[in-house]
């Protein structure tokens, strides 16, 4: 069986550890690799190789990083199909979402390539006489990013082009259930020439994650997942001195009003909401039927979502399986709850059968009407191909239903009146809002993250956020002396 390692200051390492995990592909529930689980020595040995490269590289200059940015972005444009491939089989979404995933990664590092302008201080001269003051932003050190299953290579590069063109070093645990495409971006930073021990991947779980978030030589912590890990990582990070942004769950619903084009709604519903087989943090799994607009549009959605093909994702299929079998289950209780509780059952993915492939972690597009805030499947983030659909009167209903739930990580309200619009993205408490757009996730240029439980810490993810997270400030003040002056005074300085 093959044992896919860590990578440490420059080479794939198997590490000290003799624990280990299954990686499945999910279209066929076949073991395809065993994955090395990190104890806390192959953590260290991860931090002190990045704390040793980081010596040289915060030295190097912003042309030099920029140059090896620049030519990371041209090798991952030229071989973007071959790391979606490595996603597919081991995630198992559709070869063209993997490959979107890839491209809006891509986006970022391409944001990053123009660091030197993001990174310019500001000077004053002659703030006061004969004294000028310029500020600098400084690289914090070596920084880790903890990331999730469902986005392998888009998450951390959300984090990591932005850490390293401003002058950080990388630790990056990937999720041990589809490990491989960190390794892939490991050994593509090395042929653009990223020096050793910059850019580092520890395979892991909890034991990994503690001493990231433990050793003092870790002083930012990117993390996404969970709300309930993201609130760990963040209590746990912060109360050792570390910096941390931690994004969280979600539950993000779809306001459809009366007036809006019921075509374009119900597309994207199904579109937002199994998209990714809805393993997505800004998949649309709410959606919010103002005033007479519901059986029509609850049966547009289920006409449209009838017609996808779930399957392997590198055979065409439009959906893909869930990532594990115990994931697939896990989302499957949940529908049965809803049903149970008096959810009606519009389209049901249960027992779903793929030809050729009994073992996959399959799931078909399901849709529950008549769903209700106290249900489970309201409540909980699923991630699974479920779209729940929620009947309120009035456009204040549906503002009150979202402001009242506990994420606030994504939105979506669908319109033709620009009044409405407007008083939506100003009264919802979300951090990331679409008018018309189902996923509304921001360029690279803007921030991406959420409100309320969707978001520990103060900073969002790349953007100009971004190259704040990953530098401090530092304001110099300086006065060339005249030879003339001496003499002594104590009181406080006073600018003149």
């Amino acid at each position: 069986m093959r044992t896919i390692g860590h990578w440490i200051d420059g080479k794939p390492i198997s590490g000290t550890s003799e624990a280990t995990a299954p990686v499945t592909d999910p279209a066929t529930g076949e073991v395809t690799a065993q994955v090395a689980l990190a104890d806390v020595a192959d953590t260290r040995a991860a931090v002190d190789a990045a704390t040793l490269a980081f010596a040289q590289w915060r030295d190097t200059s912003l042309t030099r990083r920029t140059q090896v940015l620049f030519r990371f972005r041209e090798l991952l444009n030229e071989r973007k199909v071959d790391l979606a491939a490595v996603i597919t089989a081991e995630h198992g979404k559709v070869a063209a979402d993997a490959l979107g995933e890839v491209t809006r990664g891509l986006e970022v590092v391409e944001f990053a390539c123009g660091i030197p302008h993001l990174l310019k201080g500001s000077a004053t001269e002659n703030a006061s006489t004969d004294v000028d003051i310029h500020s600098i932003r400084q690289p914090l050190g070596p920084v880790a990013i903890i990331a999730p299953f469902n986005f392998p290579a888009m998450v951390p590069m959300w984090f990591f082009p932005l850490a390293i063109g401003a002058g950080n070093t990388v630790v990056l645990k990937p999720s041990e259930k589809d490990p491989s495409a960190a390794l892939w971006l490991a050994q593509l930073w090395q042929e653009a020439g990223l020096p050793d021990g910059v850019f580092n991947v520890v395979q892991g779980d909890k034991v990994a994650v503690d001493e990231l978030l433990d050793n003092p030589g870790i002083k930012a912590v990117s993390f996404v997942g969970s709300t309930a890990i993201a609130e760990y990582v963040y209590r746990r990070g912060t109360a050792a001195g570390k910096r941390v942004q931690a994004l969280g769950g979600a539950k993000n619903h779809m306001v459809v009003l009366p007036d809006a084009d019921l075509d374009s709604a119900a597309d994207a519903a199904v579109n937002a909401g199994f998209g990714s087989a809805g393993e997505r943090c800004m998949a649309i799994s709410v959606v919010v039927a103002v005033g007479g607009v519901a059986d029509d549009l609850v049966g547009r959605i289920a006409q449209r979502a009838t017609t996808i093909v779930t399957g392997d994702g590198r055979s065409g299929a439009d959906m893909g399986p869930l990532v594990t079998k115990a994931h697939r289950d896990r989302v499957v209780e949940y529908i049965d709850a809803g049903e149970a509780a008096g959810a009606k059952v519009v389209l049901d993915g249960r027992g779903l059968a793929v030809d050729g492939a009994p073992d996959g972690f399959w799931l078909g597009p399901t849709i529950l009407d008549d769903v209700t805030p106290d249900m489970s499947v309201y409540t909980d983030e699923i991630f699974g191909p479920v779209l729940s659909v929620v009947r309120v009167e009035t456009y204040e209903e549906a503002v009150s239903l979202i402001n009242a739930n506990r994420y606030g990580n994504g939105t979506a309200i669908f319109t033709n009146d620009g009044g409405a619009a407007r008083r939506f993205h100003h009264e919802v408490e979300v951090g990331m809002v679409g008018i018309n757009v189902p996923i509304p996730v921001p360029m690279a240029y803007f921030s991406f993250g959420g409100w309320k439980n969707s978001l520990f810490g103060d900073s969002h993810a790349h953007g100009t956020d971004g190259v704040h997270f990953f530098t401090r400030t530092k304001a110099v003040t300086t006065r060339w002396l005249d030879p003339s002056h001496g003499g002594l005074e104590l009181g406080f300085p006073q600018n003149t």
